[in-house]
């Protein structure tokens, strides 16, 4: 897939684009073995039947890339906000064997949210979210969305639960980690991979996973969002 154009302004806030060249850079490492299909007891199934019919609540709406029209609502429910875009590969954050300058033309160094030990996230590592940055379209933390909160992403029947991690384009929406995607089974590759559309992003309103890293807990503290929001919708 091709990658957003407008990631130089994206994530941390960065203006510049740190690209790594040369005989020392890291080389892309092997994508590590997928996760489950299916996080938590909830399904797939039982999720998207909660968010079949949008009651928009963003002030217009979002491209999935910079070439394409503003087509994505973001969409109220009770306790949590939804859309359905694409994927695009976030592999922004700390510098690894597979998210660096040289496996992403657009890589940066930092994300918005950091790790309990103040590091930026690691993007093959943990699956997190992008959120577009506020903007009159839309403001996620005036919609009870922060850093560290919890999102059931959906996939070809497949349930992985991430948190929110990064932010990206005011006018783009549709992100989220290398790890996000690779547990989902679609391809991490920052540069071609990514998926064209059928991406569906739960985020709990309210919610925190503390530390932000520990994915196992984003898990067991998801799973019972998810029920609950089963049970309020």
């Amino acid at each position: 897939m091709r990658k957003r154009l407008a990631f130089a302004l994206a994530g941390a806030g960065l203006l510049a684009v740190s690209v790594t060249t040369g005989a020392g850079a890291a080389t892309r490492g092997p994508a590590p073995a997928p996760a489950s299909a299916e996080e938590g007891t909830v399904t797939a199934a039982q999720l998207l039947a909660k968010v079949r019919s949008c009651s928009q609540i963003s002030n217009g709406k979002y491209r999935t890339d910079e070439e394409t029209s503003a087509t994505i609502p973001v969409c109220g429910a009770n306790g949590a906000v939804f859309w359905k875009a694409d994927m695009d590969i976030d592999c922004d954050g700390q510098v690894t064997s597979r998210c660096n300058g040289d496996t992403d033309p657009w890589f940066q160094d930092d994300t918005a949210f950091h790790q309990s030990d103040g590091k930026p996230l690691i993007a093959d590592k943990l699956p997190y979210v992008v959120v577009p940055s506020a903007s009159s379209t839309w403001n996620y933390s005036q919609a009870g969305i922060k850093g560290g909160g919890v999102v059931a992403v959906i996939y070809n029947n497949k349930v992985e639960y991430a948190v929110v991690g990064d932010t990206g384009p005011t006018r783009i929406i549709g992100e989220a980690s290398y790890a996000t995607a690779n547990a989902l089974g679609i391809d991490p590759d920052p540069e071609t991979g990514g998926a064209d559309s059928g991406v569906t992003y739960i985020l709990f309103k309210n919610s925190s996973v503390s530390p932000i890293e520990n994915h196992d807990k984003a898990v067991s503290v998801g799973d019972g969002l998810a029920k609950q929001f089963i049970q309020n919708n």
